[in-house]
């Protein structure tokens, strides 16, 4: 995670007020993180960052391109994302991240780095069934859905028609309220 320097922003010399900081998301990035499901990845994110007396606001926005592969037909396709956080930063005795809007530095710290935050608002911004958008218009020509036709189950039991087993057992249910 060295490699994420780049992510840390320093804000005791900053004045209070807004600042705003601004990041271009790759492969590299997500590879840091050992995660490895983009094939590519162009990612803008503008990260608004407003510095007050006892406390920091981040805004998180995020939109561009990840390339992943379709869960049907395992074709790459591109997936357009658009994605937003917010996080609270204040000030306390010990570290602590359990609230996801609000984080807690201890006293004395002097730097945030947001690459995790952008990590995790990237990756819950792609959708988790993924199908390309050829297989939900019906464009996509591909073996794997030619194979996936052949195997598809044929409907020709009429629906209406109730299996004799379940008849035999409705008849043990009102032969017993007779009784």
């Amino acid at each position: 995670m060295n490699n994420l320097k780049e992510y840390n922003i320093s804000f005791f010399g900053l004045k209070e007020g807004l600042h705003q900081f601004e990041y271009k998301i790759e492969n590299e990035f997500f590879e840091s993180f050992n995660y490895h499901e983009f094939l590519s990845a162009t990612v803008l994110v503008n990260v608004k960052f407003t510095k007050k007396s006892n406390l920091l606001e981040l805004h998180f926005a995020g939109s561009g391109d990840v390339e992943i592969s379709c869960d049907v037909s395992n074709e790459p396709y591109n997936q357009p994302i658009a994605c937003d956080l917010d996080l609270v930063v204040k000030f306390g005795e010990e570290f602590n991240d359990d609230n996801e809007e609000i984080l807690i530095l201890p006293h004395g710290e002097h730097q945030l780095n947001v690459a995790q935050f952008i990590y995790e608002m990237i990756v819950l911004s792609v959708p988790n069934k993924r199908v390309h958008p050829g297989i939900v218009d019906g464009t996509l020509q591909s073996e794997v859905l030619k194979k996936l036709k052949e195997l598809e189950p044929k409907e020709n039991k009429n629906l209406n028609e109730i299996d004799p087993r379940w008849e035999g057992l409705k008849k043990l249910l009102t032969d017993n309220k007779n009784t």
